[in-house]
């Protein structure tokens, strides 16, 4: 499986509640700036936490690269959500290529466990950063990491 991990874009400071605060827009072309990399992509699914940055980034990326299939969300894609959790749902899918939208900590942490082994790895994921790492079998340590590419390096 290739497995795609991009954390939203730049989000307003404040709102109502932190699962609303949107995209401003410096993080809507950050995330558009970086969906050029999946350009190529076959990609099988898009799935995106529920809060709205997420969402927005997801609908941006999938619209970019005119994804007809739409955007699944997630509920266990939240910030503090445990990417033990994350692993074990991707080892049931059976997808070839999938891409998620979260947030932080949980991409740095789940990066980490996958690659690494376990959560302590540093992978630093600003807003709009997008991780490729490729595994025969989704599992804690057997991921290898293709490229981790941010906003400024691209």
């Amino acid at each position: 499986m290739k497995l795609w991990i991009l954390r939203h874009g730049k989000a307003q400071a404040m709102a109502a509640s932190d699962p609303q605060r949107a995209l401003t827009e410096r993080g809507c072309a950050d995330v558009l700036h970086m969906a050029e990399l999946l350009r190529d992509q076959q990609l099988d699914g898009i799935l995106a936490s529920p809060y709205l940055r997420a969402q927005q980034t997801a609908g941006l990326v999938g619209e970019h690269l005119n994804f007809a299939r739409g955007v699944a969300t997630a509920p266990w894609l939240t910030p503090d959500d445990d990417p033990m959790q994350v692993i074990n749902y991707l080892s049931e899918r059976t997808e070839q290529s999938l891409l998620l939208v979260s947030h932080q900590p949980l991409v740095s942490q789940l990066v980490s466990l996958l690659v690494e082994g376990h959560r302590r790895g540093h992978y630093p994921m600003p807003t709009a950063a997008l991780a490729c790492l490729e595994m025969d079998v989704v599992a804690a340590g057997l991921a290898q990491l293709l490229s981790l590419n941010t906003p400024k390096d691209s």
